[in-house]
C-alpha cells in the first residue's frame, strides 16, 4: 500500500508488558464490576494484568505483582468498601504511587461505593480497616506510607461510581485508555511525512458534526497518494470514540468471487466482537448489518472501493447505523462516492506532498535522515521533480537508492526517462484498467498529445456523431486520472508516463505498430521507412526536425495508416509527393506543408481542425465537403 507520509513520531517502541494493571479487593468486586471491566478491556484488545489468586493473609506481596505494576502503562484502582482492609492491596497502592513518579505510570481511581473523602481522610470503612491494621502491624512507617498513598490517589481525577450506571463508567474508562494508548502507540506511524495536518483536516470533517448525525466521508485521490495511510492513521486515532469499529482493507481486491459475504462477516465480527456470525449471502448480510448496527455508534472504514455494489452491501444507507456513526470510504473514483449520496462537502481530496515534505520523505527512505547526505543534494532534487509529490514514487525510489553510489543514482535517473519504475506504474494502472474502452482511448490521447490543451478544444476535436467525449473526460477527472485547471487538461507526470508506457507496450520493437507516436526518432523512422500500419491513430511531432535530419518522407508514408485521426507535424519534405491521407483525420496541423495540393483521395468530412501555416498549398480539395458534427 502506498503511504502518505508524515512527521516522525517521537515515541519509541514501548517496553510496557501490560497496558493496564487492575487493582481491586476481590471479595468486593471480583465477580461484578471488576469482572465486567476486565472483559470490556480485553474485548478492545487492551492487555490487562488481573491477579485473581490472592495469597494467604500475612504473606508478602509477590515479586510478580510488583514487576507487573512496573511494566504497565496504566493502573486502574477499584477503591471499594473493603479495599483498605487488604494489606496486599495497600502494598500495591504504594508501589503504584512510586511508579507514578518514576516510570510515568498513569493511575486512574474508581470510587466504587465509597466517598472519595473517606479514602482521602481514611474515614468510614477506611478508618475501620486502619484500626485493625494498627492492632496487627507495629510498623508505623508502613502505615504512614499506606495512608499517604490513599490520600494521594484520592486526589487524582477518576470516576465516582455511586451515582452512575456501571456500564457507562466502564465505557468511559475503556475510551480513556484507548485514546491514550492510540496516542502512545504512534510509533506505528513512524516515518510518515505530512500526515499531521491531513489527519487534523479529516478529524474536523469526521467529528465536527452533531451527535445525531451519521456521516458518510470519502477520501478521494489518485493511486499512490496515500489515501489508505491517511485512513489508517485516522482510524487508530479516533476509533476509541465509538462503541465499535472496523477497518476493511483492500475491498476492491477482496470483493470478487463471493468476497462481499466475507467482508460483511468481518465488519460485523469486528464491531460486535462476535466470532461466529453466520451469513449465507450478501442480502442476508445486509439485513444483519441493518438490524445489529442501527443502534450502535460505530466507525467503519472501507479501503479501496471501486464498485457501487461494495458500498451497497456494506454501508448501504446512513439509517443502518446508530447516531454519531462515521463511515469512511477511500477510492480513486469521486463519482462512485456521489452515487452513494456522499455530498461534495463530505469528500476529502487527498493531496500530493509539497516539495519540502517530498524531500523529507525521500531522505528518510534513501538516507535514514530528514535531509540528503552531502553530495547527493542535486540528484535528490531530480528525484523529487520526477516524483511530483507522489508518496508511492518517493518511497519506492528512496528505498531502491539506499547506500548506492552517485553512479548508480545517475544510472537510475537516466533509466527512468526511458522506462518508468514498474512498481509505481503497476499501482497507477489499476485506475486505467477500470476504464471503459472510450475512456481508455481518451486517456491515452491526453497522455500522449493533449496535456495542456483546453478541455473544450479537445472535446471538440474528439467528438463524433456517436460519441460525446465531455462525459469521458469528466470520468477521467472523477477517477483522479486528470485534473482540469482554468479549463485546461492536466495530469500527473507519472500518469502521463503510464499512458505512454501502455502505448509503447502495444509494439515494443516496432513504433509503426503503436497507436500513438510522439518521439521524433520513432516518427521519422515510420515516415521515412514507410513503417506505419493501420494501428497508428495519432502522430504528434513535438520538435521540428533539424536540417541534418534530412527528412524526406516516403511517397507512400501514410498509405498504410488508414485509421490516422490526429496529425501534427512540420517541416518535412515530400520530394515524390504524397499518395494518401486518412479520411479519419480530425486534427491536421502541418506547418510548412510542401505541396500545392492534397492527395486526391483525401476526404475531409471528419476534419475538425485544419492548421497549415507557411504551407505551399494552393487548393485543399475539389468541391464542397460537409464536416460531420
Amino acid at each position: 500500500m502506498a503511504s502518505i507520509t508524515s512527521e516522525i513520531a517521537s515515541s519509541s517502541l514501548s517496553t510496557w508488558e501490560y497496558d493496564v494493571f487492575l487493582s481491586f479487593r476481590g471479595e468486593d468486586t471480583r465477580n461484578n464490576f471488576t469482572d465486567h471491566l476486565y472483559a470490556a478491556l480485553d474485548q478492545k484488545g487492551i492487555k490487562t494484568f488481573r491477579d485473581n489468586e490472592r495469597l494467604e493473609r500475612g504473606k508478602p506481596i509477590s515479586t510478580e505483582l510488583l514487576n507487573a505494576i512496573e511494566k504497565s502503562k496504566f493502573a486502574i484502582i477499584v477503591l471499594s468498601r473493603n479495599y483498605a482492609s487488604s494489606s496486599w492491596c495497600l502494598d500495591e497502592l504504594v508501589k503504584m504511587v512510586e511508579c507514578k513518579e518514576k516510570t510515568r505510570l498513569t493511575v486512574l481511581p474508581v470510587f466504587y461505593g465509597v466517598d472519595p473523602s473517606d479514602v482521602r481522610k481514611q474515614t468510614g470503612s477506611f478508618a475501620e480497616a486502619f484500626a485493625k491494621h494498627e492492632d496487627l502491624i507495629k510498623n508505623e512507617e508502613k502505615l504512614r506510607s499506606w495512608r499517604a498513598a490513599l490520600s494521594q490517589v484520592a486526589n487524582l481525577s477518576g470516576w465516582d461510581a455511586r451515582n452512575k450506571q456501571e456500564s457507562t463508567i466502564i465505557k468511559e474508562i475503556v475510551r480513556e485508555i484507548l485514546g491514550d494508548l492510540n496516542s502512545s502507540y504512534s510509533y506505528v506511524h513512524k516515518d510518515l511525512v505530512g500526515i499531521k495536518s491531513r489527519v487534523k483536516e479529516m478529524e474536523d470533517l469526521c467529528l465536527g458534526m452533531g451527535l445525531n448525525d451519521v456521516r458518510f466521508i470519502g477520501i478521494w485521490g489518485m493511486g499512490g497518494v496515500g489515501k489508505t495511510t491517511l485512513a489508517r492513521v485516522l482510524y487508530d486515532k479516533i476509533h476509541s470514540h465509538f462503541d465499535g469499529s472496523n477497518f476493511l482493507a483492500n475491498v476492491r481486491e477482496k470483493s470478487g468471487n463471493g468476497g462481499l459475504v466475507a467482508l460483511q462477516k468481518q465488519l460485523l465480527s469486528d464491531v460486535l466482537f462476535e466470532s461466529n456470525i453466520n451469513i449465507l449471502d450478501a442480502q442476508q448480510g445486509i439485513n444483519v448489518i441493518m438490524n445489529r448496527l442501527c443502534c450502535k455508534r460505530v466507525l467503519v472504514i472501507l479501503d479501496d472501493v471501486d464498485q457501487l455494489e461494495q458500498l451497497e452491501a456494506l454501508v448501504g444507507k446512513r439509517s443502518w447505523f446508530g447516531q454519531g456513526s462515521v463511515i469512511i470510504m477511500t477510492t480513486r473514483d469521486q463519482h462512485l462516492l456521489l452515487r452513494h449520496e456522499v455530498t461534495e462537502k463530505e469528500i476529502y481530496k487527498a493531496r500530493l506532498l509539497n516539495d519540502d515534505e517530498a524531500l523529507k520523505l525521500f531522505s528518510l527512505k534513501a538516507f535514514k535522515q530528514d535531509y540528503p547526505s552531502e553530495g547527493y543534494e542535486l540528484p535528490s532534487q531530480k528525484v523529487i521533480y520526477y516524483a511530483q509529490g507522489l508518496p508511492l514514487a518517493l518511497e519506492i525510489l528512496g528505498s531502491f537508492l539506499v547506500r548506492r553510489n552517485l553512479d548508480a543514482w545517475e544510472s537510475l535517473l537516466g533509466r527512468l526517462q526511458e522506462c518508468p519504475e514498474s512498481k509505481i506504474l503497476d499501482v497507477l494502472q489499476i485506475s486505467f484498467d477500470g476504464l471503459r474502452r472510450t475512456e481508455k482511448k481518451i486517456f491515452l490521447d491526453i497522455a500522449c498529445f493533449f496535456k495542456g490543451m483546453t478541455k473544450d478544444r479537445v472535446a471538440n476535436i474528439l467528438r463524433t456523431p456517436h460519441s460525446r467525449p465531455d462525459v469521458d473526460i469528466d470520468v477521467l477527472m472523477e477517477k483522479s486520472l486528470i485534473t482540469i485547471s482554468n479549463g485546461t487538461l492536466w495530469m500527473h507526470d507519472l500518469l502521463q508516463e503510464l499512458g505512454k508506457e501502455i502505448v509503447r507496450c502495444e509494439s515494443p520493437d516496432e513504433p509503426g505498430g503503436r497507436s500513438r507516436l510522439w518521439l521524433k526518432e520513432d516518427i521519422l523512422h515510420v515516415l521515412i521507412d514507410n513503417a506505419g500500419t493501420e494501428k497508428v491513430e495519432g502522430i504528434f511531432l513535438n520538435s521540428s526536425p533539424n536540417k541534418e535530419d534530412n527528412v524526406k518522407v516516403n511517397f507512400e508514408a501514410f498509405s498504410k495508416m488508414r485509421n490516422l485521426r490526429l496529425l501534427n507535424i512540420d517541416n518535412v519534405h515530400l520530394p515524390q509527393g504524397l499518395s494518401f491521407l486518412s479520411s479519419e483525420l480530425r486534427l491536421m496541423n502541418w506547418l510548412g506543408y510542401p505541396l500545392k495540393f492534397m492527395p486526391t483521395n483525401f476526404h475531409p468530412n471528419k476534419l475538425v481542425e485544419l492548421i497549415m501555416p507557411h504551407s505551399h498549398i494552393k487548393q485543399l480539395w475539389e468541391g464542397v465537403w460537409v464536416v460531420q458534427s
